[in-house]
């Protein structure tokens, strides 16, 4: 469980940085939207985040920009608006986020608790919105559910701390009818979340990394249908 929810609010909010004068700005002055979202935000330029730099974040939004065109290779309805609601299980960096933003559209980014790089901070100073969320408890969803979830290592991060199959079934509850899952994983990790998902009814293909067949790296994509039970017998 989140241990963050059990403490006083004032251990929960991170403290602005100190500032000199009135005409500071606490943490680093922002640039204006859009181009805030591609900006190198304040807390890297920094450093308070260990272990990310300008060059790492640079090269991040280089990496998942080639991946979105992949994706759009992939998913056609990705880039015709078909897409409003969308929520990536590991934002990192919101690389993702920032790489659909000219499509009429919005990311929930989640930062996995646990991660190795605490990059809310980083997230909301590009611009986007994002949470923390343990992926082996529910996620608050209200008043919205999502119509396209984006998940990256999720399964293989959390296979040794939680059954995979509720970290499924989580998705199948808050993902919309005819909505649509992407999975980057390993390929065991994928295909035992494919076998999976058939159970929930799911129509599903594994596709090539966006790098070649001789990548271990395998996408999933698959689509939530619309299904009831079997009739009664009279």
């Amino acid at each position: 469980m989140l241990t963050s929810r059990y403490k006083k609010m004032d251990t929960c909010i991170s403290p602005l940085p100190e500032v000199n004068s009135k005409g500071e700005v606490a943490g680093g002055a922002l640039e204006k939207w859009p181009k805030r979202a591609l900006a190198v935000p304040p807390r890297i330029t920094r450093g308070s985040v260990p272990g990310l730099t300008p060059e790492k974040f640079h090269e991040d939004n280089k990496l998942w920009s080639e991946r979105v065109d992949y994706y759009k290779k992939l998913i056609p309805p990705l880039a015709k608006g078909r897409y409003r609601n969308v929520m990536d299980m590991n934002a990192g960096m919101a690389g993702f986020a920032a790489a659909l933003m000219k499509y009429p559209l919005w990311v929930m980014n989640v930062v996995p608790a646990g991660s190795a790089h605490d990059t809310l901070g980083v997230i909301y100073e590009r611009g986007f919105i994002g949470t923390y969320q343990d992926w082996c408890e529910a996620f608050s969803t209200y008043p919205r559910t999502y119509d396209l979830i984006h998940a990256d290592k999720i399964f293989s991060t959390y296979q040794d701390r939680c059954d995979i199959t509720y970290i499924l079934l989580e998705m199948d509850r808050i993902l919309r009818p005819e909505g649509t899952v992407i999975i980057r994983d390993n390929v065991e990790v994928v295909v035992k979340v494919q076998a999976l998902s058939e159970g929930m009814r799911w129509k599903s293909q594994i596709m090539d990394h966006e790098s070649g067949p001789f990548n271990p790296e395998k996408i999933l994509v698959a689509v939530k249908t619309y299904w009831t039970g079997e009739p009664t017998q009279n």
